[in-house]
């Protein structure tokens, strides 16, 4: 990916994040505009509890590099197989 890729890749990432970020806020203060249309849909109002945490939630979820990811979860699976590995050795050792 070009700079110039990139650039507009997280400028539009944190565009979306900032918006759901704020709604996600607004929703756990329950300010009056978000109860009203909560309840005007038919949902019960701690229904923004749910919504406010799992919006932040993704928030986190968007910024976090998805290629870092992947490359934490593959180097714990090679550590703890090497983990396992040497342990096997060292029992099967007889010294």
């Amino acid at each position: 990916m070009t700079k110039t890729n990139k650039i507009i890749y997280w400028l539009a990432t944190a565009l979306l994040a900032i918006g759901m970020l704020q709604s996600g806020i607004f929703a756990l203060l329950r300010t009056k505009q978000w109860v009203d249309l909560v309840t005007g849909l038919g949902y019960p109002v701690y229904f923004l509890t749910i919504l406010g945490t799992w919006k932040i939630l993704g928030v986190i979820a968007i910024l976090i590099p998805l290629e870092k990811q992947y490359s934490t979860i593959f180097l714990k699976a090679v550590y703890q197989h090497n983990i396992f590995t040497l342990e096997c050795i060292a029992r099967a050792a007889p010294f």
